[in-house]
Parts: C-alpha cells; sequence; structure tokens
C-alpha cells in the first residue's frame, strides 16, 4: 500500500515512510514514540508469557537458554517501555505532564507498573545470579524456578490490564 501525504509547503511525500512527515517533526516523533511503545508491549508481553512457561519446564540447566532468552527480550522491551513512556508522559510530546499526573487511568497504570517491578526484582536478581554462576563455571540453584516462574506468572495479567487501563485514558474515559 502506498500511501500519499502532502506536507505543509505542497510538496507530495510517497511511500510508506511518508506517513511520518506531516509537515512537522514533532508530529513524526509523536507517532514514532507512541509506535516504539506500542512494539515493546507486543514483545514483552510474548516475552514474559515465554520466561513463564520456560520457567515452569526448567528441571535441567540445559533449559536455561531458553529462559534467558525470553528474559533477554523482556529486558529490552522493558527498557523500550520505560524510555518511551517517559517521553511520552514528560517529555512535551503527548498531552503533557498535568494531563497524566491528574488522570486515574494513568495513576492506576503507574501502580499496576510499580507492582510488576517489584515482582520482578527477585526474578531479574536470581536470572543475573544465574548467568553470572554459569559464566564461573559454579552450579545453578534451579529449585528457585517454580518461585520465579509464579511471580513470572502474576506479572502477565497486570500487564493485560495495563493494556485496558491504557485503552480507556486514549477514550479519555
Amino acid at each position: 500500500m502506498r500511501l500519499k501525504v502532502v506536507t505543509s509547503d505542497g510538496m507530495a511525500n510517497m511511500g510508506f515512510l511518508g506517513m511520518f512527515d506531516h509537515g512537522s517533526s514533532v508530529m513524526g516523533l509523536k507517532l514514532t514514540f507512541a509506535i516504539l511503545h506500542l512494539l515493546a508491549l507486543a514483545i514483552g508481553i510474548a516475552a514474559v508469557y515465554a520466561r513463564w512457561r520456560g520457567l515452569r519446564k526448567l528441571t535441567r540447566i540445559e533449559g536455561l537458554s531458553e529462559v534467558f532468552h525470553a528474559d533477554n527480550w523482556y529486558g529490552a522491551a522493558a527498557l523500550i517501555w520505560i524510555g518511551t513512556g517517559l517521553m511520552r508522559a514528560f517529555g512535551s510530546l503527548e498531552k503533557g505532564t498535568e494531563y497524566y499526573l491528574e488522570n486515574h487511568w494513568f495513576l492506576g497504570k503507574m501502580g499496576l507498573f510499580g507492582l510488576v517491578l517489584l515482582l520482578e526484582l527477585w526474578p531479574m536478581v536470581n536470572l543475573i545470579q544465574w548467568r553470572m554462576a554459569l559464566r564461573k563455571g559454579r552450579p545453578v540453584q534451579l529449585d528457585r524456578a517454580p518461585t520465579m516462574a509464579l511471580l513470572t506468572g502474576l506479572q502477565i495479567p497486570l500487564l493485560l490490564v495495563m493494556v485496558c487501563m491504557a485503552a480507556a485514558m486514549a477514550r479519555g474515559l
């Protein structure tokens, strides 16, 4: 599909990338950050689900590569979520800081985000310890995997509720 976008100077811009040029670099930046934020959402939810599944069935050290792979994706998604979220809420890209700090849906999302971070602390520390132990040739305590799976699994519904809250916020409810 080809898009035709006419910029403020009357010039036509053809092609997919033309959607980023709306006569304003700020509009393109807003769109870019929104897209990155949503892509991180898709990657993050898939990654946390994959890590949960990997941890649930983890009984041998050979299964760690699957868990680490999913954890890497979850970490990357989290960095993008946090970075783009901060820029969108507090970097003058969207509705403004006041809007977000006074919006009950946003505050609820941030409360759930804080809960997700708390649930993530123990698995994150343990996964770092496991990686370090493997590098040093030390044994890995796989008996922690069921608790880590539980804490990881509890994050999934919270992330999904955050999506619902974001949709409500976007609709002005």
